[in-house]
């Protein structure tokens, strides 16, 4: 099979982005609080992501009503089961996604869906339900084949692949994000789940949504502009992660 995912990263500005996304993750990932602390550091971006992730679906709350509890909405809820099974999920992705997307959408779903629904592909809709299944085909033999192509690109690809196909027709985007987030694990740009990149989809918010609808458009300059946000966005968490690693130094 050709390696269709590196030819999206030769796209123009795809890998500088994916160069300085990097570069911000390694920087990260060398700082000497995390010798000791990667498990805080890990605990504490995933529930960042999880709020994040939430207000891109339309939950927003506190972070410190997420930390303590208090924010109740299904969507943070389902935001916060998806944030503690990245572990567990992470090691089926590469083998089985489709199996994974499902168990994605019955943790984000679970208390907004009745329970006959969660985990199955939606019935009606555009996409056409045809539609959907036949594309997520072709992105789970993108995920199991191999490539060379960098871990953001991949990343991207699986995030808005998921929310233009929206296959369940609800929580779709905490399932996108999760996806997208558990490709950037198992592909080795961040193993630890130290890096939030919802942080940074939330932060650019306005260009999140509209660089996603110019990836709707297939176009080349859509997907490429798509892709540098995605890079951008993981920059961002790696350094709000790098200032909680500060933070946690000073004590």
């Amino acid at each position: 099979m050709d390696d269709a995912l590196l030819q999206v990263s030769l796209l123009p500005g795809v890998q500088d982005a994916c160069d300085t996304a990097r570069k911000a993750v390694d920087r990260l990932r060398g700082h000497r609080v995390l010798r000791r602390k990667s498990t805080e550091v890990s605990t504490e971006s995933l529930l960042r992501g999880a709020r994040a992730s939430a207000a891109l679906e339309g939950a927003p709350a506190h972070l410190e009503e997420v930390r303590s509890g208090k924010a109740t909405h299904p969507l943070v809820q389902g935001a916060l089961r998806i944030s503690g099974e990245m572990g567990p999920l992470g090691a089926t992705w590469k083998t089985a996604p489709r199996q994974v997307l499902a168990r994605l959408h019955v943790l984000a779903a679970r208390d907004a869906v009745p329970a006959e629904r969660l985990g199955r592909p939606r019935d009606e809709g555009t996409p056409t339900p045809a539609e959907v299944a036949a594309r997520l085909d072709i992105l789970s033999d993108l995920l199991t084949a191999r490539s060379t192509a960098p871990a953001i690109v991949v990343a991207a690809i699986v995030h808005g692949e998921l929310l233009a196909l929206r296959p369940f027709g609800e929580a779709d985007g905490l399932v996108a994000r999760a996806a997208s987030r558990l490709t950037l694990i198992d592909r080795g740009l961040d193993p630890k789940a130290l890096v939030a990149p919802d942080v940074g989809h939330l932060e650019f918010e306005k260009e999140y949504r509209e660089t996603f609808e110019g990836y709707l458009t297939g176009s080349a300059e859509g997907v490429a502009a798509w892709i540098r946000h995605c890079a951008e966005a993981v920059a961002f968490g790696a350094r709000d992660s790098q200032t909680l690693c500060e933070a946690i130094e000073r004590g």
